[in-house]
């Protein structure tokens, strides 16, 4: 059973769920690890060149502790870390999608802006 909302608890939960994905390089991590991919550290700093391994590092343990993503370490030498996106938020891609489609109806591809 879904939770009722009024408008002042649903904007407080849209706006705590959004703190969620704040951080400058949270939804980029994300939209790599969406289709089920796996990505290891070593490939995030290859597909975000501006990031840099502290932020990196942050960013992920932000999502990972927030339940979106999982953190598998590999216990050898070296150490191998992979990355993938929880079910939860896996859950995740199909409203960032929905977000998108929105966007595009105020400056739809071929309109004018």
């Amino acid at each position: 059973m879904r939770k009722l909302y009024t408008p002042t608890t649903a904007a407080s939960d849209v706006e705590a769920t959004i703190r969620l994905l704040d951080g400058r390089w949270k939804l980029i991590i994300l939209f790599h690890l969406f289709d089920g991919k796996v990505q290891r550290f070593s490939d995030f700093e290859r597909l975000i060149p501006g990031i840099s391994q502290k932020m990196l590092t942050q960013q992920l343990r932000q999502l990972e502790a927030d339940g979106i993503v999982v953190r598998k370490l590999y216990p050898q030498i070296p150490p191998k870390v992979e990355y993938r996106l929880t079910d939860w938020g896996q859950a995740l891609c199909p409203a960032l999608d929905a977000l998108l489609q929105w966007a595009e109806q105020r400056h739809p591809p071929g309109g004018t802006p």
